[in-house]
């Protein structure tokens, strides 16, 4: 894509290639305990082996978990799909707007909402644990 050579990022239709989950960052790191950039990114690729970006353009730095089209989903957090744009960066670029924080491990490879929705029943079960 030209984006990709020009800016390093572009504007993905959702739907079509992979739908996105979009996760505040404060459940993402409550679920694994940590804010520290590499420690979030291991335990992301760990748990859900398959590509998650990160949008920074908001102060609340949303993650993105792709999925498939279509798969089933029944969490809180918004999927977003058919009708919905998503900012991909180029894997490998450097981008102050948006940054891979699990590339996808090679073409085709999307998350799995189960694990997904494992990984956020765990953050909920921390913060009724936690005092």
């Amino acid at each position: 894509m030209a984006e990709w050579a020009t800016r390093g990022v572009t504007l993905l239709p959702l739907g079509v290639r992979f739908d996105a989950v979009r996760v505040p960052a404060s459940r993402i790191h409550s679920s694994v305990c940590s804010e520290d950039p590499k420690t979030v990114a291991a335990a992301l690729d760990d748990w859900l082996c398959g590509p998650v970006v990160r949008d920074l353009r908001a102060s609340s730095g949303d993650y993105y978990v792709l999925v498939a089209p279509g798969a089933e989903w029944h969490g809180e957090e918004q999927r977003l799909g058919k009708g919905s744009f998503l900012v991909i960066p180029r894997i490998g670029n450097l981008s102050m707007i948006t940054h891979w924080v699990v590339p996808p491990r090679h073409p085709g490879n999307l998350c799995s909402t189960a694990r997904l929705r494992a990984l956020l029943t765990l953050a909920d079960t921390l913060r009724t644990v936690e005092p």
